[in-house]
């Protein structure tokens, strides 16, 4: 054996894992930080640090009504770290829906969704759902106030679902209303079954990713250098990862994860929300009809987030942030529009006297479902047709700007919820909520 494969074969031992996820050699150009801000690998780590973290947990939570939050105090008061184990656990499963969101839309903006990364886009589509599902099912586990009513209003969101809807909830709660049956269910979902999916699905994911060539390049950097995975790749991917390590701490010792009083299923608060992630929704069934807020709107944004890598494109603009520099414009002012039309619909949905009201002779599916649903969608396409006609925008631009007008404005429609909710779910500034 020559010198030059002993010391190859040492190589491949050592670092047997790294070249499992990663290439032997990459190319330079995509060891820019600016390129993927390292999200995807910040999402793995936070999926060890929940693994780890959890599985401490585990062994001093009582997954009952009557000990669950008492095992919280416990954690907390009693037993050494055990506040900072439990705001570590809290803060990085909210870090890790943020994260992964990011990753998502890092993907969408850098047009690395088509072919021949549809697979990985959709198995990233699949875990984002999972991870918001693991976030809602530990949501609960406190057994506080605060976790109490948010899964009582987030599962009866899946009531205005037809015909499925309401066999799911009750499937899920274990019954008619939150209690017993429901913390074991949400128990098990949260630190066996969605787990080990996500775990799998991750691994899918890795394989994709690998297979697709790894991060994809811009048709500028073709002729870039390669550049050996170890060292310049595993040491970017160190320090983003002690980075992230970090920054957790100093936010677990600075902030302690929320816990309310005991959950009271005889008194609820004014008012009550949804978690975080699903305040949008919430939101929206102040201004739309239930079928349409809960059902058509996010079965259509889910069924087209599919569809995306396979709308049928010609340009090769791939491997940049925002495709090109007519993206970069038209995403601003998809973005502006986003912000401006939620923020005018909010007001003159507070402001006008209820259609149900004006016109109680006709359907509220009509009134509040199908004609205010086909003004969004129809100033949706007077905006697209306006920003291609501006910009000369292509396709894969196109498919861009809506999904910055989409996430806008479902972020306003979250922060109105959060922060501009009060009782009755009326609208207050945020210093009164």
């Amino acid at each position: 054996m020559t010198e030059h494969h002993a010391t190859e074969k040492r190589e491949k031992s050592r670092f047997g894992l790294i070249l499992h996820l990663h290439p032997r050699k990459v190319k330079a150009s995509t060891l820019r930080f600016t390129l993927t801000f390292g999200l995807g690998g910040m999402a793995a780590l936070l999926v060890v640090i929940q693994v780890v973290t959890g599985l401490l947990l585990k062994f001093h939570y009582e997954p009952s009504p009557e000990n669950a939050y008492n095992s919280i105090l416990n954690l907390q008061e009693s037993l050494l770290f055990g506040k900072m184990l439990r705001n570590i656990h809290h803060w990085s499963a909210i870090a890790f829906v943020w994260v992964a969101f990011l990753h998502m839309l890092r993907t969408a903006f850098t047009g690395a969704y088509r072919p021949p990364r549809d697979g990985t886009w959709i198995t990233g589509l699949a875990l984002m759902l999972l991870v918001v599902l693991s976030n809602f099912t530990g949501y609960l586990l406190p057994w506080d106030q605060l976790s109490y009513w948010a899964v009582t209003v987030g599962t009866s969101l899946l009531s205005y679902i037809p015909l499925a809807g309401e066999p799911i909830r009750r499937a899920l709660l274990g019954g008619a209303e939150v209690g017993q049956p429901t913390l074991t269910n949400f128990f098990n979902l949260h630190t066996g079954v969605i787990p080990l999916m996500i775990i799998a699905l991750m691994a899918w994911h890795f394989w994709r990713i690998r297979r697709a060539g790894g991060v994809i390049v811009a048709d500028r950097d073709k002729e870039s250098p390669m550049a050996d995975t170890k060292p310049y790749l595993v040491n970017r991917e160190f320090v983003v990862a002690i980075t992230l390590l970090a920054a957790i701490f100093i936010i677990s010792s600075l902030l302690d994860a929320p816990l309310r009083e005991r959950a009271n299923p005889a008194f609820s608060p004014n008012p009550a929300k949804a978690p975080w992630y699903f305040m949008g929704l919430q939101e929206l069934l102040i201004h739309f009809h239930p079928l349409f807020a809960v059902f058509i709107l996010p079965v259509t944004a889910l069924v087209a987030a599919v569809w995306m890598p396979y709308i049928k494109s010609t340009d090769r603009n791939q491997g940049v942030w925002f495709l090109s520099p007519a993206g970069i414009r038209s995403a601003r002012m998809a973005a502006a529009t986003g912000m401006i039309m939620a923020i005018i619909f909010i007001t003159m949905s507070e402001i006008l006297p209820d259609p149900e009201v004006l016109l109680p002779e006709v359907t509220p599916l009509l009134t509040t479902g199908l004609v205010p649903f086909i003004l969004a969608a129809g100033t949706v396409w007077l905006l697209l047709k306006y920003l291609r006609r501006r910009y000369s925008l292509k396709r894969s631009e196109m498919i861009q700007s809506i999904v910055v007008l989409m996430v806008v404005s479902y972020a306003v429609l979250t922060v109105t919820g959060i922060f501009f909710r009060g009782g009755g779910m009326n609208l207050v500034w945020p210093w009164n909520v």
